[in-house]
């Protein structure tokens, strides 16, 4: 397994529970001993380093800041660290700064206890950047905010990213949450990096069945590879529906194959054309509406309708019968493996 990290860049491990991320996350900060390989900082071996040698620091889960420790004062804690300790007129310079940063400034005498969810989270982050690190690593540190803080989250984050210059390494199960934020993210499954790219190139062209599932929802439909010419692959499904989409790599004619389908990639409607389809659920998500479908052939799929797609031909109720289809081009082919 070798992973390059930019400079500078905001790069996601995303995997389920289980897969690696944290713990790759730990030898990065190094609370864990990599059994081989090397890893490098500035073309510089930090294996054997400890935590504290090393120009990285991590924001964790539940932030795991002292309770009995002012604002400030949990902030200035790495730095009266350092040997030789800095002067406190330094330190407190530096606090005040680091407030500033993250948006909180005069908060500096208050008590743990005394701030919000988001606002302990600004701080952990002010104590994480305050030693100006080359490397900063998050576990998965919005898990226990409500999804609008979350969200309100994450634009600071990224604009903080962007202030500093630093690196930033986030650990997440959130896909949503990877995807919004990332320059680039990392699949990981059973200890393993299954593909690398930005939020776009995962999106659009997964490598495989694995991270199309896991990144973003799609809808796969089994079937034989007929032809495969110029990049595009053919593939016959069940009851004679045809997708026609992007050759993913590896693809040959004659093979067992999928075809990977964005739920926003369908149509729904009342005309003719398309694959017979009845609607078993409907959800109304405010700016889409989201369609479970279907096809005695191609079994269960999901169609997701925007307002304007829906002003157009109104809403369908469960159990009503319509057609659904897509353009040529807008699936993906895959081996099915």
């Amino acid at each position: 397994m070798h992973l390059t990290i930019r400079r500078g860049e905001f790069l996601s491990f995303l995997g389920p529970s289980g897969c690696g991320k944290t713990t790759a996350l730990r030898m990065l900060a190094g609370f864990e001993v990599p059994t081989e390989g090397e890893i490098l900082l500035d073309d510089q071996r930090v294996n054997d380093l400890p935590p504290h040698r090393r120009p990285v620091n991590m924001v964790f889960q539940h932030y795991a800041l002292f309770p009995h420790l002012t604002v400030a004062d949990n902030i200035a804690y790495g730095l009266r660290q350092r040997r030789p300790r800095p002067p406190e007129a330094e330190v407190g310079a530096a606090v005040a700064k680091a407030l500033e940063t993250v948006r909180l400034p005069g908060y500096g005498p208050r008590r743990i206890w005394e701030m919000s969810g988001g606002q302990q989270q600004r701080v952990a982050l002010a104590r994480a950047i305050i030693n100006e690190p080359k490397l900063l690593l998050l576990d998965e540190p919005m898990a226990a905010l409500d999804k609008k803080l979350r969200h309100d989250m994450q634009i600071e984050l990224q604009t903080l990213q962007r202030t500093l210059g630093i690196t930033f390494i986030l650990v997440t199960h959130d896909q949503e949450e990877a995807l919004s934020m990332s320059d680039r993210i990392c699949i990981m499954r059973d200890g393993q990096i299954v593909q690398v790219g930005s939020p776009r190139d995962l999106y659009d062209r997964p490598k495989n069945r694995y991270v199309a599932d896991f990144v973003g929802k799609s809808n796969f439909f089994e079937g034989t590879v007929r032809a495969v010419e110029g990049g595009s692959a053919r593939l016959d499904c069940a009851g004679g529906t045809v997708v026609v989409g992007h050759a993913g790599d590896g693809v040959m004619a004659g093979q067992s194959a999928i075809a990977s389908l964005r739920p926003e990639q369908i149509t729904l409607s009342r005309g003719d054309e398309g694959v017979p389809v009845t609607v078993v659920n409907r959800i109304f998500l405010g700016e889409h509406t989201e369609y479970l479908v279907r096809n005695p052939d191609l079994g269960q799929f999901l169609i997701l309708a925007s307002r304007q797609a829906e002003a157009g031909e109104g809403n369908f109720e469960p159990g009503e019968t319509g057609r659904a289809r897509w353009r040529d081009g807008a699936a993906l082919i895959l081996k099915n493996d």
